[in-house]
């Protein structure tokens, strides 16, 4: 684990005084998380294909999962943003979670899941792709830091780019109420 140096401020009757402390960082490699689910009639809605809010539990399940293996804290989910459905899945279909950091604030982690329906194969087809946002807290449900987020290669930077976009547009919404 690599550890940054972050400056707090802390203002004492008008004087602005520099503290140093350490911050862990960790790598989006070490809380990927996949997860595999063989879908169930019961997990059907009424036109036969994976219901959407069994979907969602999934989702939010493993977005937990990768915000936790980050944090090593509890985690409580605080927004989806941006669901997209693009295909369905029917019953016998093996459906799997893959997640991933895209962005880390102070207290808050932004987690991509992609959701694949998996052939017997081995192909898979992209079904959906969700972006929770999720807060660190401590044994009274207050926000608390969580470690930074090293950023590897194009890819990572390119997503990370995106991810600080969105949380802008979501800080606006919240000024206006949403």
């Amino acid at each position: 684990m690599e550890r940054a140096i972050i400056a707090n401020r802390k203002h004492d009757k008008g004087e602005v005084r520099k503290e140093m402390s350490e911050r862990k960082m960790k790598r989006v490699e070490d809380s990927l998380t996949e997860q595999s689910h063989l879908l169930m009639p019961k997990c059907l809605n009424a036109a036969g294909y994976l219901f959407g809010g069994q979907l969602l539990a999934w989702i939010d399940e493993t977005a937990g999962i990768v915000a936790k293996r980050h944090a090593e804290m509890n985690v409580v989910t605080v927004a989806v943003d941006n669901m997209y459905f693009k295909a369905g899945a029917r019953v016998n279909d093996t459906i799997v979670l893959i997640g991933r950091l895209t962005h880390v604030g102070r207290s808050s982690m932004e987690v991509r899941i992609d959701t694949y329906c998996e052939a017997l194969d081995g192909t898979r087809t992209m079904i959906n792709r969700a972006y929770f946002i999720m807060v660190g807290t401590d044994e009274h449900q207050h926000p608390v830091e969580v470690p930074g987020l090293i950023i590897e290669g194009v890819t990572q930077q390119i997503e990370n780019e995106a991810a600080q976009k969105r949380a802008k547009l979501w800080k606006i919404r919240r000024q206006e109420g949403f």
